[in-house]
C-alpha cells in the first residue's frame, strides 16, 4: 500500500495499491519535493473517469512505470472533486500547452509547484518516455525548465484575471439578443443540443434559453429547447429503466452516454425540467422527474439525509471484467428470451434496430417516435402501450438489479449537495409532491448540521461522519442559493437570514475588491501557485454567477443596495468578454433579471402559502416571490401584513402596486402574454 491508504476519497483509495508510491496533496508532500529538490508528478481525476481507470491499469498498476514514477518524483494523487481549486490551475496550465483539456489530468511540476509539461490520458511507453526525458532535462539544464515553468506561470496568471474591458453598446437587451443569433447558428435542429459531438446537457444554458423564449416570444427558440428536452429524455442518455442522467452523449442524437452518473448533472436536470413542465405541462418531462428523483432517493441519499457524488461508468461483465457501460447495455438475445411475444413492439419503441445498436452486438435503448405513433401503427391504445412501457420498464429493472452494479463514490459534497437539494425544491413547485419538500428540508438540515461549522465556515467534504476540507465558493454560492430556494416554498424566513448570513461570510472571506470578484478559495487556505477567479459558466454554473444572482435576490429581500451594486459591477465588467454565450447563460439569465420584465411579489395573510402554491406551479422565472402568515420584519415584507386579510403586492423597481386582494388578477398581472 501506498500513503493513499490514508485518505477518504474513493478516488484516492482506488489507488492504494498501485505500485506507484502516490502521496496525497499536503504540506509534506510539498515540503519533501522542495527538500529532494524532485520534479512532482500531479495525476488528477475522480472516481467515475473511464480513462482515468484506463491509465491507471495500463501505467499505475505497472511495476517498470511505478520504478520510473518512484526513482525520481515525488507521485501526487488529486481527486479532482474534493479539491477542484487543484485541478482548475492545473487545468489552466495545460489548456495552455496543448489547447484542450481532460481527465485524467497530468502534469509534471518543479518542486515549488510550477508546471512545466502535461496533457491527460497518455500510453504508457508514452508517459514513461516523456518522464525519462524530463528527469534528464532537470538534470542537465534545469535552468531550461524554470525559465519556461515562469513564462507559463505568467501566462497561467494572465488568464486567471478578468479583464475589464470597454463595452461602447450599454444596450443589454441589444447585447443579449446579438448573443442569441450568433448562439442559434450552432444549434442542431434535428436531435436538440449543439450540432457536435459529444454533447454534454449543459442544464443552465437551456433554462436561459426556455426564460429567454418566454419572456421575449420567441416560439422558435422555445421550440427548439422543447426538442432538446425531449431528445435527452428519450435518449440512450436518460436510464428509462431506473432513472437519472449519465454525463454527456459521445454522439450526436444523445445515445450511447458516457455511462457515468453524477449528482450535480442529475440536480440540475431536475431544475430544468421541473421548470419546463410548468410551462409546458408534458407528460414526458414529469415522467423524467419523478424517475429520477426515485433514482436519486433509492442510490444516492444518506440515512442522514444528503446525497452521495457519483456511480461509476464501469462495471463487471459476465466475464467478471471492468467494462465501460456493462450494466445498462442489451443484447437482442437478452431481450428475446426477456420479452417473448412483446420483444417486436419494444424494438419499435426502443429501436433494437440499426438506429439502437451500439457496439459488439450490445443495444442502448433510445426513442426516436412518441407512443401515440407507435400504438396507432400497431392499432392498440396509447394507454395499453403506455402501461406495456412501463411493465417492460420493470422486467428489465429486476433482470439488470442481478447485474454487478457500478462502483459508487460515497462522498458527500457541499456544492453538489445544495444543488440535488435545490433539485428537489424545483420538483416540489412543479408537482407539488410533498415527499420533496421533506427530502429538500432534511437535506437542508444536514448540511446545517455537518457542513456548517460553529466558526461560520461550510466545509467541502463528508465521508465517515467526519466533514473536511474549507468550503470554496462554491459551496457556499450553491447552498445560498439552495436556501432562498427553500425559502420561496416555505416562507420560513430562518433560510433567508442562513443565506444572508453565508453571503457576508464570502464577502469577508472570499470577495476580492480590486478585481470586483469572489476569489474560488478563502482567504484563511494555503495559497496556490495562482489565484483563481470561477467566471465562466460550464456543465456546472460559475460560482461567480451564482453569488452574483444571489446577491441580486438577497439586495431585493433585506433592501441590501451593496448587495446590488456588488453584482452589477460583476456584470459590468463581464460583459463586454462575453465573447460565445453558451459559457456565460447564467451572467445573461441576470441580464434578465435586472431588465424591465423583472418583477417582485409579496404574498401577505393567512392562506399565503396556499396561495404561494398556485402562484409557485405557474413558470415565472422574472418573479421574486416573498410571504408571510404573520407580521414580518423582512424588509420587502415590513408592513405589508394586515391580520385577517390576504393581500397580493405586485412590484417592479422597488415601486409597488396598491394591495390586490384577488389571486387571479394578480396571476394575470404576473404572466407574459
Amino acid at each position: 500500500m501506498n500513503e493513499l491508504h490514508l485518505e477518504t476519497s474513493p478516488y484516492l483509495l482506488q489507488h492504494a495499491n498501485n505500485p506507484v508510491h502516490w502521496k496525497a496533496w499536503n504540506a509534506l508532500s510539498l515540503a519533501e519535493a522542495k527538500e529532494k529538490n524532485q520534479l512532482i508528478i500531479i495525476s488528477i481525476g475522480y472516481s467515475a473517469c473511464h480513462w482515468c481507470h484506463v491509465m491507471e491499469h495500463e501505467s499505475f498498476e505497472n511495476e517498470a512505470v511505478a520504478s520510473v514514477m518512484n526513482a525520481h518524483f515525488v507521485n501526487i494523487k488529486v481527486d479532482r472533486e474534493e479539491r477542484p481549486d487543484i485541478d482548475a490551475v492545473y487545468m489552466k496550465a495545460v489548456q495552455i500547452m496543448t489547447g484542450h483539456g481532460g481527465w485524467p489530468l497530468n502534469i509534471v511540476a518543479l518542486p515549488d509547484g510550477r508546471p512545466v509539461w502535461g496533457g491527460t490520458y497518455f500510453r504508457k511507453e508514452e508517459w514513461t518516455e516523456t518522464l525519462d526525458q524530463l528527469q534528464k532535462m532537470y538534470l542537465s539544464a534545469p535552468e531550461k525548465m524554470i525559465d519556461y515553468a515562469e513564462k507559463l506561470h505568467q501566462g497561467i496568471e494572465a488568464i486567471s484575471i478578468i479583464q475589464k474591458g470597454h463595452n461602447e453598446n450599454s444596450n443589454q437587451k441589444e447585447i443579449l439578443d446579438h448573443l442569441i443569433s450568433k448562439w442559434k447558428k450552432s444549434f442542431d435542429l434535428e436531435f436538440g443540443g449543439m450540432a457536435r459531438a459529444p454533447k454534454f446537457m449543459m442544464p443552465n444554458n437551456y433554462q436561459f434559453l426556455l426564460r429567454y423564449a418566454y419572456q421575449n416570444q420567441d416560439a422558435e427558440l422555445l421550440s427548439f429547447v422543447n426538442l432538446t428536452l425531449t431528445k435527452m429524455a428519450f435518449g440512450g442518455i436518460f436510464d428509462t429503466i431506473d432513472g437519472g442522467f449519465s454525463r454527456y452523449s459521445v454522439d450526436i442524437k444523445w445515445h450511447v452516454p458516457h455511462f457515468e452518473k453524477m449528482l450535480y448533472d442529475n440536480g440540475q436536470l431536475i431544475s430544468l425540467y421541473s421548470e419546463a413542465y410548468k410551462l409546458t405541462q408534458n407528460p414526458i418531462y414529469k415522467e423524467v422527474i419523478e424517475k429520477t428523483l426515485q433514482f436519486v432517493s433509492k442510490e444516492w441519499r444518506t440515512s442522514e439525509g444528503g446525497f452521495y457524488s457519483a456511480l461509476d461508468a464501469d462495471s463487471l461483465n459476465i466475464e467478471k471484467h471492468l467494462e465501460e457501460g456493462a450494466f445498462y447495455v442489451w443484447t437482442m438475445e437478452e431481450l428475446k428470451s426477456i420479452l417473448h411475444e412483446d420483444f417486436d413492439l419494444f424494438s419499435q419503441v426502443f429501436n433494437i434496430n440499426s438506429f439502437g445498436l451500439w457496439e459488439n452486438g450490445n443495444y442502448v435503448l433510445i426513442q426516436n417516435q412518441n407512443l401515440e405513433s407507435i400504438a396507432k401503427l400497431n392499432q392498440i391504445t396509447t394507454v395499453e402501450l403506455e402501461l406495456k412501457k412501463r411493465v417492460w420498464e420493470q422486467t428489465l429493472y429486476l433482470k439488470r438489479e442481478k447485474r454487478a452494479k457500478p462502483r459508487l463514490d460515497d462522498k458527500c459534497l457541499t456544492s453538489w449537495n445544495a444543488i440535488m437539494l435545490k433539485g428537489y425544491v424545483d420538483a416540489y413547485k412543479a408537482l407539488n409532491n410533498e415527499e420533496y419538500l421533506t427530502k429538500a428540508l432534511e437535506n437542508a438540515n444536514f448540511i446545517i448540521k455537518k457542513l456548517w461549522s460553529n466558526d461560520g465556515n461550510l466545509w467541502h467534504n463528508f465521508k465517515n461522519d467526519k466533514a473536511t476540507i474549507n468550503g470554496y465558493l462554491e459551496d457556499y454560492c450553491f447552498v445560498i442559493a439552495a436556501f432562498i430556494a427553500l425559502y420561496e416554498v416555505t416562507f420560513e424566513e430562518k433560510w433567508l437570514h442562513d443565506a444572508k448570513q453565508l453571503t457576508d461570510y464570502t464577502l469577508e472571506h472570499f470577495y476580492d475588491e480590486q478585481h470586483s470578484f469572489f476569489r474560488f478559495t478563502s482567504d484563511k487556505d494555503e495559497a496556490l501557485i495562482s489565484v483563481h477567479f470561477e467566471t465562466e459558466d460550464n456543465v456546472i454554473p460559475a460560482s461567480n454567477s451564482v453569488m452574483a444572482k444571489n446577491l441580486y435576490q438577497l439586495s431585493i429581500y433585506f433592501d441590501n443596495s451593496y448587495y446590488e451594486k456588488v453584482a452589477q459591477k460583476m456584470l459590468s465588467i463581464l460583459v463586454p468578454n462575453m465573447d460565445y454565450p453558451s459559457a456565460y447563460s447564467n451572467w445573461l439569465d441576470l441580464i434578465l433579471s435586472f431588465s424591465e420584465q423583472n418583477k417582485e411579489l409579496a404574498i401577505c395573510g393567512p392562506n399565503a402559502k396556499e396561495s404561494n402554491k398556485i402562484i409557485t406551479a405557474l413558470y415565472l422565472p422574472n418573479v421574486i416571490i416573498a410571504g408571510t402568515e404573520k407580521t414580518s420584519n423582512l424588509p420587502f415584507l415590513k408592513d405589508r401584513f394586515v391580520a385577517g386579510k390576504n393581500n397580493y403586492y405586485v412590484c417592479q423597481n422597488k415601486t409597488c402596486q396598491l394591495p390586490n386582494t384577488s389571486i387571479q388578477e394578480v396571476i394575470s398581472q404576473l404572466v407574459l402574454k
